[in-house]
């Protein structure tokens, strides 16, 4: 497989990521911590060529991402109120909220009731997103290798393996985002990241 490299700036990039995802495949692209690398999150056979691609272990979830706080609804049923409140403080941004996902979704996104989401701070991510609807997203990179920050360190790691990696230049990198448990009768945090459970507990 050919890996083709365009630029986040070029006129046809939505269009051209938008019909390899159609079609089942793979795309990398910028969000607001490293580069991530994406399919449709309805499509079975798509989200399970990401654990192909990367190597990586089949029983790790994979977060979905979506573009706005309204698409929780197409991935997550029954969310509790408190997701709202985190997400219209904190999303878009370094958050992850835990919810009952729809059962249309692919055991290969998580084998569990629950799936992550989170809205990416970073446009490109997000003009992508809304073109294409809820993707499964994780790291663009080989599992247990350093997670890329500029397309060039994808090519690197994933030359031959996906179709297409859209170059939005250097990423800002930096922590994972705070994953909050929101399936539960108490919220839960399951990971501390760039807002602290302090901030969380204030926001409710």
């Amino acid at each position: 497989m050919n890996t083709e490299i365009t630029p986040a700036s070029a006129p046809d990039v939505i269009s051209k990521a938008l019909d390899i995802l159609q079609a089942g495949g793979l795309v990398a692209f910028p969000t607001d911590t490293v580069y991530g690398l994406g399919a449709l999150a309805f499509n079975d056979k798509a989200v399970q060529s990401i654990y192909i691609a990367k190597d990586r272990p089949i029983e790790k979830a994979i977060p979905i991402l979506i573009a706005d706080i309204e698409d929780m609804e197409k991935v997550g049923m029954d969310i509790p109120e408190v997701t709202y409140k985190l997400a219209y403080r904190f999303l878009p941004g370094p958050l992850t909220c835990v919810i009952p996902k729809q059962p249309t979704l692919p055991e290969a996104v998580s084998a569990t009731s629950t799936i992550g989401v989170r809205i990416p701070d970073h446009e490109v991510a997000r003009s992508l997103l809304r073109a294409a609807g809820p993707m499964a997203v994780t790291s663009a990179n080989i599992s247990g290798q350093s997670s890329p920050s500029t397309a060039e360190e994808v090519l690197r790691q994933l030359n031959g393996r996906i179709p297409l990696i859209i170059d939005g230049g250097t990423t800002p990198g930096g922590v994972p985002s705070t994953v909050v448990d929101c399936s539960l009768a108490e919220i839960k945090i399951l990971r501390e990241g760039p807002i602290s459970i302090d901030k969380i507990k204030s926001a409710l």
